[in-house]
């Protein structure tokens, strides 16, 4: 999806996109029936997809008419293979899913349907591409598709190594933190425990090396954390309303962590959750929660994976 205008421009507007592209093509509200990706496949035969949300903003439920597909892997960490058949793909996240051509030979949408913040819908082959079987006429499928199994972020969990580092309890880490954010309109920020990210006319790893050691002489003040090394740290993100642009999917840079909370969820699991670098936080009265081992130094990125936010 592609905008053209500055972001503080196109905020004050409705943020819709023209239309969802799979693979760079995609077609549009009232547009021609433009030619759709197509992938190919054989019958009879196991295929590795790998899902990726390019998007600026939008989040989309991703399926293919007539065939389940097994998550392998989440933001480049496998999982337990687990058996779904659509899967919601937050700005930023990644997912690996293996599918088996076991269906009749014929064509098959392929969808990603945008949320409230695109143009949802599949009319004349919108939000979607073509999964074509060796045989099958070149033409769109006729092919429909309601979602009856799909995929929970609860039920991912991490095929190695499981455990979560740090105790087994809310709060069980080194340092617990917890960054609530929002928007600040008359500044039009975006804000993190009330600050928002201004970036310095020297950056963060200059300025550690030139001598700075405390968090509080480094700029911008207010929004870098010091945490030391080798030790666990747990950071729990409130989610918010849609008015404040939840759910949000944060993005951790140097780490990949544990989901021991996810945001549209209220248990916790220190045994087997997935591990993953973008988390969503939910809707208010969610709190995704993370715990990761500081075991690779440098100054590092935590943000919304939002561009209109990570410019804010």
């Amino acid at each position: 999806m592609m905008w053209h205008s500055l972001a503080s421009v196109v905020l004050e507007g409705d943020l819709l996109a023209d239309a969802t592209l799979i693979n760079g093509r995609g077609r549009y509200v009232n547009g021609p029936a433009v030619p759709l990706s197509v992938v190919n496949v054989q019958g009879l035969q196991r295929y590795r997809f790998r899902i990726i949300a390019m998007s600026c903003e939008t989040k989309f439920t991703f399926a293919i008419d007539g065939h389940s597909l097994t998550v392998i892997e989440a933001d480049g960490e496998y999982t337990t293979p687990l058996e779904v058949d659509s899967l919601d793909v937050f700005a930023g996240q990644r997912y690996s899913v293996i599918m088996t051509t076991n269906q009749p030979i014929g064509n098959y949408w392929i969808r990603a349907n945008p949320d409230i913040r695109g143009y949802p819908g599949f009319d004349n082959g919108r939000n979607s591409a073509i999964l074509r079987y060796n045989g099958a006429p070149m033409t769109d499928p006729s092919t429909s598709f309601v979602s009856r199994n799909p995929l929970k972020e609860v039920n991912l969990h991490a095929l190695f190594n499981p455990m979560v580092p740090g105790n087994p309890w809310p709060g069980g880490a080194d340092i617990n933190l917890n960054i609530a954010h929002t928007f600040n309109v008359q500044k039009f920020e975006y804000q993190m425990n009330g600050f928002a990210f201004h970036p310095p006319s020297l950056p963060v790893l200059l300025q550690i090396l030139s001598g700075a050691q405390e968090a509080r002489d480094l700029l911008p003040e207010g929004s870098i954390y010091a945490l030391p090394s080798n030790k666990v740290i747990e950071i729990s993100l409130p989610g918010t309303s849609v008015r404040l642009g939840g759910p949000h999917p944060f993005h951790l840079h140097g780490h990949t962590f544990s989901v021991v909370r996810s945001g549209d969820s209220k248990e916790y699991n220190y045994l087997n959750p997935v591990r993953r670098d973008t988390v969503n936080t939910g809707f208010r009265g969610g709190n995704a929660t993370i715990r990761f081992v500081t075991d690779n130094a440098g100054p590092w990125f935590l943000h919304c994976h939002v561009d209109w936010h990570l410019e804010m």
